[in-house]
């Protein structure tokens, strides 16, 4: 917006805090080379937009707002003589974008002293050199010292998703391998039978019937169903009953292995009837080594299985097989990193899912909403653990107008209302000193906010704290998206 030119005052300008330690000489050149605009209400500069000139309110109000998502969020309103916008950052040259990094506009008719970028940072250099070295120190040493921090924040959870991760997999891996330390005993246990079973007086007709009662054996146990322990202990001791009743010894001990494949008195009776009964011991032990060794090899199953599906969440979390920027399904994204951090959940904590499956998959950075999604479990995680370390974590998505909501939901002690405005604040932590950078949920606000135009906040009440998250459904527009940094 244009505004209106008015004389510059040096005796006014000497009385504003930013200006009043200058000479008579200096005031003049910035009288000479500035100048004083009158606005009425409305806007003054957009966010985004070149950054021309440095304003300093003389009388009236501003108003200082940024854009998240598609609204204008206000994050200043002053009518403090003095308080300057604008482009105060020009000093630094082209080492940093220079635009305007909010909006201003004034709620009513309000004067300004306006100095034109190009001229602030000259008088900057010129009259306050080592001021300007200071500022520029400062300015790049908290970059560099927010980059190291925000590394060494996404080393750490590195690190926790890697302990989990390992063991996560060793449980699967142990299994597996003690599976087939005892599939071969069964293995070659089944061999000496076999060889007994050949040398045995059976009629190839029994053999035949022994050979079809082992295929669908093994079926049955392929569809095994599971049974409750007082279930599965009733069917023990009839099993026994029957096996003790038919001469074989040990039949409590031939029991169990029969009831986890789904095998009853019906199935021996099934096999009686096709053998000689002076046979029968040796095949049923026969085919109890073909019950074990389906066993064994549903658990190889089971276990290579857990293996690979924990490969491929660690992949989909780590997004290393996908460009950084593209179409993603929420839901994988928060599957694969549950599944990352569920070492860090724990037994005694409820994973509780809520998800709208008729959502669409929307243009997202995926690795970074897994960061986004890994730092807010984390902390639900530390809150309840702080509350005795059981509760239940609760994730829900939905539509919301033009939006997709994560939200995540924790039964905490929840966010005293004295720190909730500080909480997404840069090293603002509550944890204890070494458990936490601070940085976690700074990260996540950058990652949902800036470089995906969405929003983060958080509603919080005992016992009931909900961190939202609202990604836009469709791209902003063409060529809006940030590039990852």
């Amino acid at each position: 917006m244009t505004g209106r030119p008015m004389p510059c005052d040096p005796v006014e300008l000497s009385t504003l805090f930013l200006f009043e330690e200058l000479d008579p000489e200096q005031l003049d050149r910035l009288c000479r080379e500035g100048s004083v605009v009158e606005f009425d209400a409305g806007p003054v500069y957009a966010e985004g937009d070149p950054a021309s000139c440095f304003y300093v309110l003389l009388e009236g109000t501003v108003v200082l707002s940024r854009k998240v998502g598609d609204s204008d969020v206000e994050v200043t309103r002053t009518s403090d003589r003095g308080v300057y916008a604008g482009a105060f950052q020009s000093y630094l040259g082209d080492r940093v974008p220079q635009v305007y990094n909010s909006s201003l506009q004034v709620p009513e008719r309000s004067r300004f002293f306006v100095l034109p970028a190009e001229t602030f940072a000259q008088v900057m250099r010129e009259w306050f050199p080592m001021a300007v070295h200071l500022l520029e120190g400062l300015f790049f040493g908290y970059k560099s010292a927010q980059a190291a921090v925000g590394q060494r924040e996404r080393l750490l959870a590195l690190g926790a998703l890697s302990a989990g991760l390992t063991h996560e997999l060793n449980n699967p891996a142990a299994a597996a391998v003690r599976a087939t330390s005892a599939l071969r005993e069964r293995v070659a246990g089944m061999r000496h039978k076999l060889g007994a079973i050949a040398a045995g007086p059976f009629r190839r007709e029994s053999l035949e019937s022994l050979v079809e009662v082992q295929e669908r054996t093994a079926e049955r146990v392929a569809k095994a169903v599971a049974l409750s322990p007082l279930e599965a202990s009733d069917r023990e001791d009839a099993l026994a009953d029957w096996l003790d009743g038919h001469g074989i010894a040990g039949g409590w001990q031939l029991a169990p292995t029969f009831v986890q494949a789904g095998l009853d008195t019906d199935w021996l009776d099934q096999v009686a009837a096709r053998v000689d009964e002076g046979l029968l011991e040796g095949a049923v032990r026969w085919l109890n080594y073909t019950v074990e060794t389906e066993l064994l090899m549903n658990e190889i199953e089971e276990s290579t299985n857990r293996v690979s599906a924990l490969v491929t969440a660690a992949k989909q979390y780590s997004q290393l097989d996908r460009a950084p920027y593209g179409t993603a399904d929420v839901h994988e994204l928060i599957d694969s990193t549950l599944l990352m951090v569920s070492g860090k959940i724990g037994p005694r904590i409820r994973v509780v899912k809520e998800y709208d499956r008729t959502l669409p998959a929307i243009p997202a950075y995926p690795g970074e909403l897994n960061q986004v999604w890994t730092n807010l479990i984390d902390n639900a995680v530390a809150a309840m653990d702080g509350d005795g370390g059981e509760g239940t974590l609760t994730v829900r998505t939905a539509r919301d107008g033009d939006r997709l909501l994560v939200e995540f939901g924790d039964t905490g002690p929840g966010v005293p209302e004295e720190i909730r405005d500080r909480i997404f604040d840069p090293f603002f932590t509550t944890k204890p000193v070494g458990e936490g950078t601070g940085l976690g949920l700074d990260i996540s606000w950058r990652i949902v906010v800036n470089k995906h135009h969405g929003d983060l906040r958080v509603e919080s009440v005992p016992g009931d704290t909900r961190f939202q998250v609202r990604l836009p459904l469709t791209a902003p527009g063409a060529g809006t998206a940030e590039q990852p940094s």
